[in-house]
């Protein structure tokens, strides 16, 4: 099949490159040729080595306005929109493609799409959501529910249930997400009798870093220790405050840091030269939209400590490591000592499950996932 990929977020980086990555490279396996469309001016940040093809209008940003300004570009946006949808129509009535993904979509898309031709497209329209909130059930459901009749329109949700909060439409699919796995690296365990641990991702000052720091600090550990702090900033206010906190706790045992953003390579790199993943932050939507350090942790086979609100269906299926009570800073320096201190004991348990876990959710089952939504018939 010739799959078409509709990319419209900007991004620098992170896990959203590498979902487009998976997308491509095991469609490309199966024997599938693919290529992009996207806004008029789009840049990526990797080179997946597919053809791109532009449509016209640029993507519209909200940073740095509010009010009024805001609001003429909230119209500006569902316009080119509107326009998007309308050459994407084009592209599969000329028999370019013979099925569309849109890798990374909203309740918002199909709204719009409602009102455009589109939703009578000849060939397979595969929208992806990365999970719904109960906030946000309603509106997707009531916005799928339109186009209920457009066989080939396919809403296609990321999640670990068969149904919508207990409700289920024949059009609405529901998948697996699938792992993040290092594609540019060989992977060699590590070799270091210091078990390191990796505490990564964006840093932004109302994280509370300091609050982890110290609960890292004051446990008692029986053997070698190490936590890895990587952050990424983006804003100036940000980038000086994670600098404060390097020189406050630098030269202090048992901690490193790495202030820097991390792609390709030297992401994974990061990852696969670390023994475990700390997740400890906490947030309402963990709940029902999947984790992507919890999947990149699963495809680089490394045991997490972790939040109970991360994803509580995998851990229910899989012990791939430990959970400490969200918000609860004395149970994760209870459940960090246990995990360091028993470590080698239970290791071998971790790597099982993980493995286990990795197979279930692997970017091989996805892509087959997806081609299977693809080239579902209708009478």
């Amino acid at each position: 099949m010739r799959i078409g990929i509709f990319e419209n977020i900007m991004t620098p980086g992170g896990h959203e490159v590498d979902f487009d990555r998976i997308i491509v490279e095991e469609m490309q396996k199966r024997g599938h040729e693919v290529c992009f469309y996207v806004p008029e001016g789009f840049q990526f940040s990797f080179d997946y080595h597919v053809p791109v093809h532009e449509l016209k209008g640029e993507v519209v940003s909200y940073s740095g306005v509010t009010g009024l300004r805001k609001l003429a570009r909230t119209v500006k946006r569902e316009w080119n929109r509107m326009g998007w949808y309308r050459q994407l129509y084009e592209v599969a009535v000329r028999g370019e493609v013979d099925a569309l993904i849109v890798p990374t979509s909203t309740y918002r898309y199909l709204r719009a799409l409602a009102k455009s031709r589109l939703r009578k497209s000849p060939v397979p329209i595969i929208f992806i959501l990365h999970g719904i909130n109960p906030g946000e059930a309603p509106k997707f459901l009531r916005e799928a529910d339109k186009l209920a009749d457009c066989r080939n329109i396919r809403p296609t949700v990321l999640t670990f249930s068969d149904d919508i909060f207990g409700e289920k439409r024949s059009n609405i699919r529901t998948i697996y997400p699938p792992t993040f796995i290092p594609r540019d690296i060989e992977v060699k365990p590590p070799q270091n009798e210091m078990l390191t641990i990796g505490f990564f991702g964006q840093y932004r000052r109302e994280k509370r870093l300091e609050d982890f720091l110290q609960v890292y600090l004051q446990g008692n550990y029986t053997r070698p220790v190490k936590l890895l702090v990587q952050g990424a900033t983006m804003h100036p206010e940000d980038a000086e405050d994670f600098e404060r906190i390097i020189q406050k706790y630098k030269g202090t045992e048992g901690i490193e840091f790495l202030h820097k953003g991390l792609i390709g390579k030297e992401w994974q790199q990061a990852i696969a030269g670390i023994d475990v993943l700390l997740l400890p932050y906490s947030a309402p939507r963990y709940r029902y939209h999947w984790g992507g350090m919890l999947f990149t942790a699963i495809g680089y086979q490394k045991p997490v400590i972790a939040s109970d609100d991360m994803n509580p269906e995998v851990f229910e299926a899989f012990r791939i490591g430990e959970l400490f009570k969200s918000g609860d800073m004395e149970a994760l320096q209870s459940v960090l000592e246990q995990f360091i201190n028993n470590y080698e004991a239970q290791c071998p348990v971790y790597a099982g499950e993980l493995k286990k876990a990795a197979d279930e959710f692997s970017p091989q089952a996805f892509a087959g996932r997806i081609e299977k939504i693809m080239m579902e018939k209708y009478e």
